[in-house]
């Protein structure tokens, strides 16, 4: 099918055409993009049982990568775990994408990292510790600041590979990793690097105070069984399980991709932000639904060449249902438009959400299948989409285009597109 609407990228030139030729992770339910995918296809869920200072037992997904395989003991100490995190996802991009790091000019490498919140942990615990000392501040940590600071994540991880390029981090609340991909195209067409490592982290599940927060807004999910707690659209949900990760891409423009040889496993061709501008919690139906429709018509597509949508809904009684309405609202009845959700088996990982989702997701264009959203046991009338993908992987044939969702509180939206080339 050809697009039916006229297309801001038609005609570009491969020097601004975006794409992704390496995919670093770690989730809670696997710590390379093929675990991941397989966890994903065989319902194996990394939510587990939890506790944590002040809040005691709860539900999280816990990430168990290899901290010390890119990072000596004495880095990991002084650093974050956002930052270890940062450092594990950007070598298992490098290598994946077959780069030459050796002989990469590192001043033309940027990294543009997602986060949703940092800081907190490192907050908490130093106070915790100092209580110890009737609060004498000569026994703060003198590495406070360097691990507060917003560039961490970032900084961290141009330390640890001697990258002299730009580096910073996107304060964009869950909808960060979606945010990172976008600045780092962005950069890539300005001409401000030549290799982006974008994409998202979160440390989440290290401060008690987002699962405090949670839990006073009634929004923390809790299940005897913690692979079903977090189930985004079945009527039974009752919050968002917190999770860490991250999901760090290396994106190069098409012609320097294509000069190397490199494998290419998509290309960004539609991405949009906006705001809701409505509440500080509650989403906005009517602007989630405009930030879609501006990513589609930035990628020259009609809403039914979609193959798959990627889900932001975080298992929350009103959230899941407002994007549902957005949905419809922009893809109709559509039924060769697939809809799942990542949540459902890893929980919520913040500011890593949308880029771990999307490489859930992206993988369908080799494989052909889409991923289910699990745990929806008995779904809610009110979230019912004719693609709706439950319960068990789907064959959908060749896929040529995912969208990813990913909205944030503030009424911060962000969408992006994939396309299989």
């Amino acid at each position: 099918m050809e697009p039916m609407i006229a297309s801001s990228r038609q005609n570009l030139p491969d020097h601004q055409r975006i794409v992704i030729t390496g995919i670093g992770l770690t989730a809670p339910n696997g710590n390379d993009w093929k675990d991941f995918r397989d966890s994903l296809l065989n319902g194996t869920s990394g939510v587990s049982d939890y506790e944590i200072r002040y809040v005691g037992e709860t539900l999280a997904g816990v990430c168990d990568f290899e901290v010390n395989r890119y990072q000596s003991r004495k880095d990991a100490r002084r650093g974050t775990r956002a930052g270890s995190v940062g450092i594990y996802s950007a070598n298992e991009a490098v290598q994946h994408s077959g780069l030459e790091w050796e002989n990469t000019d590192k001043s033309r490498v940027g990294i543009y990292l997602g986060v949703t919140e940092h800081g907190n942990v490192e907050t908490e615990n130093e106070i915790y510790e100092l209580k110890g000392f009737d609060y004498d501040t000569q026994f703060w940590s003198h590495h406070h600041n360097p691990r507060t600071v917003a560039n961490n994540p970032a900084g961290e991880v141009a330390l640890n590979m001697g990258i002299t390029g730009p580096h910073y981090t996107i304060g964009a609340a869950c909808a960060a990793g979606n945010a990172g991909l976008i600045q780092g195209s962005q950069m890539l067409r300005l001409d401000e690097c030549d290799i982006a490592l974008a994409g998202g982290v979160s440390e989440s599940i290290h401060t008690f105070g987002i699962f405090a927060s949670f839990k006073s807004q009634g929004a923390l999910a809790s299940h005897d069984d913690p692979a079903k707690a977090s189930r985004p659209f079945d009527m039974d949900r009752n919050g968002i399980v917190v999770a860490e990760g991250g999901c760090i891409y290396v994106l190069e423009r098409l012609e320097d991709a294509k000069r190397r040889g490199a494998n290419i496993y998509g290309e960004l061709i539609g991405y949009a932000m906006n705001t809701d501008a409505t509440d500080f919690v509650l989403p906005n139906p009517e602007r989630q639904a405009e930030c879609m429709r501006l990513a589609l018509e930035r990628a020259g597509l009609a809403a039914e060449q979609i193959d798959i949508v990627s889900t932001h809904a975080t298992g929350t009684a009103s959230g899941d249902v407002q994007e549902c309405v957005a949905l419809r609202n922009v893809f109709g009845g559509s039924e060769s438009t697939y809809v799942n959700n990542a949540k459902s088996f890893i929980g919520h990982t913040m500011g890593a959400a949308g880029a771990l989702e999307l490489a859930g997701n992206i993988a369908a264009f080799e494989d052909g299948v889409c991923h289910p959203t699990i745990n929806v046991d008995d779904l809610d009338p009110e979230c019912e989409l004719p693609g709706l993908v439950l319960n068990q992987p789907r064959e959908i044939g060749k896929p040529k285009h995912v969208l990813n969702n990913s909205f944030g509180m503030l009424g911060i939206n962000s969408v992006v597109i994939i396309e299989r080339i």
